[in-house]
């Protein structure tokens, strides 16, 4: 702890010796010391000594002064020689910082009678509306220091009640000031008065409820504002699927036992089936665009197999007798000219009318009346060379109208 600082005046009255009575009693010491070797040298510096204590003890009280010092509540009176309020909060150990308050200020000049006030400052961790800062407050309680933030606590929500107490170690304090919140729902307006944390919570003192897929305009977890608006969309919808058809595709195929130019289809294409899943819904009523979700092919297409012909016809085949005959009106005759005509029994076939076994004879494949016209003639051609017109009884003279 740091001494009074006190002034002692001269013998003359006009200088301040330093060190005020500790100074005056060493100096007294010093001059019985000497009087011990030289009694006439040491009556002078005694007398000296005497006028001096004399005179510091009248200049000791008139600086002594009496105040009052208040230290966070905390009243006393003391007795001081300090010149100025910052040497007294020095000379009684009272530490002083930037968040602290002092009055009068440090460099003011005591009185006796004067009163000294120190408010020290407390840390504030404040949590406000969802913004964290920190602040500096000296008040004593909760209350005091959110009048003293300017803070409008009516209707608010705090962690802490008004009335505890606020150490020189601080507080975490939260506030939730009330705000004027609006719902739009169900074509509705709800305004209501809240100090809820969330909107969500806002929305349950609304008493509004989110059902299925229902949702808000802002997020639910997200801190309402003062005079904000929320829409409350009511959501419905689901999964939808559409089908759509996949073309098959064409395969070609060579086959040497066909004539060229002889084209067969050996197997019809079959379209298959892409399965689209979109999500759909509606929003107030409103229905949005959907979104796709996945496709998947539930049919695989089948693909066409068309045969083509690459055999050179035999010289038998072409430049012969058959070739100036008349086979359109014996086809005309026989199966009224059409290439996939089938007898009653389902025996005969084609535009000549001849039997599985005969056509596989003159090297033909599958059917008569599925292969192409050319290559029915070019066959029945093969036949008439062989036998004539015996395989036709009946229309076999119409080859030679």
């Amino acid at each position: 702890m740091e001494c009074y600082r006190s002034d002692v005046v001269s013998p003359a009255g006009s200088h301040r010796v330093p060190g005020g009575r500790a100074a005056a009693r060493r100096a007294a010491r010093r001059g019985r010391a000497t009087g011990r070797t030289d009694p006439v040298r040491r009556l002078l510096p005694q007398a000296l000594v005497v006028a001096a204590l004399a005179g510091g003890t009248s200049a000791f009280v008139a600086q002594d002064k009496a105040v009052r010092l208040s230290v966070d509540g905390d009243r006393r009176t003391l007795h001081t020689y300090a010149d100025d309020v910052g040497e007294l909060l020095r000379d009684e150990n009272v530490p002083v910082g930037a968040h602290d308050i002092v009055a009068p200020a440090p460099g003011e000049r005591l009185a006796s009678g004067t009163e000294v006030a120190v408010r020290y400052g407390r840390p504030v961790t404040l949590t406000l509306d969802g913004e964290r800062r920190r602040v500096w407050t000296t008040a004593h309680t909760v209350d005091g220091a959110l009048r003293q933030l300017g803070v409008r606590a009516e209707g608010a929500y705090l962690s802490a009640s008004r009335s505890a107490a606020i150490t020189r170690r601080g507080l975490l304090l939260h506030v939730r000031t009330e705000r004027t919140v609006t719902f739009l729902a169900d074509g509705h307006a709800h305004t209501i008065r809240t100090n809820a944390a969330t909107v969500g919570e806002a929305l349950a003192a609304a008493g509004l409820t989110l059902r299925g897929q229902d949702t808000t305009s802002v997020p639910q977890d997200s801190f309402p504002r003062d005079g904000q608006t929320v829409t409350v969309m009511r959501i419905t919808g689901g999964e939808e699927a559409r089908e759509e058809p996949v073309p098959f595709t064409t395969v070609r195929r060579a086959d040497p036992t066909l004539p060229k130019g002889t084209e067969i289809v050996a197997r019809a294409g079959e379209p298959g089936t892409l399965r689209t899943t979109y999500r759909v819904r509606a929003v107030n009523g409103v229905r949005q665009r959907p979104r796709k979700i996945r496709s998947e092919i539930v049919k695989a297409p089948v693909p066409r197999i068309v045969r083509v012909g690459t055999m050179t016809p035999p010289p038998t085949a072409a430049g012969g007798p058959a070739d100036g005959l008349n086979w359109r009106a014996m086809a005309r005759c026989e199966s009224g000219g059409r290439p996939d005509a089938v007898d009653g029994s389902g025996r005969y076939g084609g535009l000549y009318q001849l039997d599985q076994g005969t056509w596989h004879a003159l090297g033909g494949h599958g059917r008569p009346q599925d292969a192409p016209p050319a290559e029915q003639t070019y066959r029945a051609k093969k036949l008439y060379q062989q036998r004539g017109t015996s395989p036709w009884p009946t229309c076999g003279r119409k080859l030679h109208q």
